[in-house]
């Protein structure tokens, strides 16, 4: 594998966004990359937006067998809707990079994001890695909130609480290999992390490379008691725990969510 990031995007319902996504992937100042957005089956007008982003025109694409697909960005479509996890899966098998990393279809990244981030992993020995991000809303404002983590998690601390934000996460597939998840409706980035870090510890990039739009529909706006339910699901379902473990591990989610909170939401 070459120095090829493979960025793995799942998208429905984001057509008011998703062109800033790609667009935050195309200004990237590290050339060196494919992005993979698999669409589950969205009911608006997703295919119309992205539709001229993959035009060989604009991007110095040309088209190829099999597909929808171009030489850097691949855009692919499930027969019907099956969920996040189900569309990562279908991405990470269709990557070719041996980095590889994740952006959401509304969120974005500064220009310079693949580039110090594998800087950062490269000289250090690295293979898992995040950065901070800042919150804004569902207009695109930025909030203010700027989120970190700690500098190191390993696998205790991974599953003490999802420290990572998934728009900021990069891994090296020559250490961790191919990575395949449960179906779970929700957490299913946290189902990576868990299982990323059995081969490699994450260590943070202390700088504010991304930008999470906190919408209506996310994780982090519902009632603690869906919170409970989800995370519960994760490490029965995904981990395959059982009912008594999948309870302590939930708690101790759920104590570490409210550290974080304190120690590591708004650091600047």
């Amino acid at each position: 594998m070459s120095a090829l990031v493979s960025i793995i995007m799942p998208s429905y319902n984001t057509a008011p966004y998703i062109a800033e996504s790609i667009n935050s992937v195309v200004a990237q100042t590290y050339a060196d990359w494919e992005l993979i957005i698999v669409d589950d089956a969205s009911s608006d007008n997703t295919d119309e937006v992205v539709a001229p982003l993959c035009h060989p025109r604009e991007l110095n694409c040309h088209p190829r067998e099999g597909g929808d697909l171009s030489s850097k960005i691949h855009y692919l479509k499930n027969d019907r809707n099956r969920g996040a996890a189900y569309s990562r899966n279908r991405a990470l098998r269709e990557a070719k990079g041996r980095w590889i990393a994740f952006l959401d279809s509304d969120d974005i990244w500064t220009p310079d994001k693949l580039e110090k981030q594998i800087a950062f992993m490269d000289k250090n020995g690295y293979a898992f890695s995040y950065t901070r991000y800042e919150e804004m809303g569902e207009d695109g404002k930025p909030t203010g909130t700027v989120v970190g983590g700690p500098n190191r998690i390993t696998k205790t601390g991974m599953y003490n609480y999802c420290w990572p934000g998934c728009l900021t996460v990069m891994y090296d597939r020559e250490v961790v290999g191919d990575i395949q998840i449960a179906e779970i409706q929700k957490n299913n980035d946290y189902a990576m992390w868990l299982k990323i870090c059995r081969k490699a510890d994450c260590y943070l990039l202390d700088e504010n490379l991304a930008r999470y739009r906190k919408r209506g529909g996310s994780i982090s706006n519902h009632s603690y008691t869906s919170l409970i339910k989800w995370h519960y699901k994760l490490y029965r379902e995904a981990e395959g725990m059982n009912p008594v473990a999948s309870l302590f591990n939930t708690g101790r989610n759920l104590f570490f969510g409210v550290w974080k909170k304190v120690k590591y939401v708004g650091m600047f």
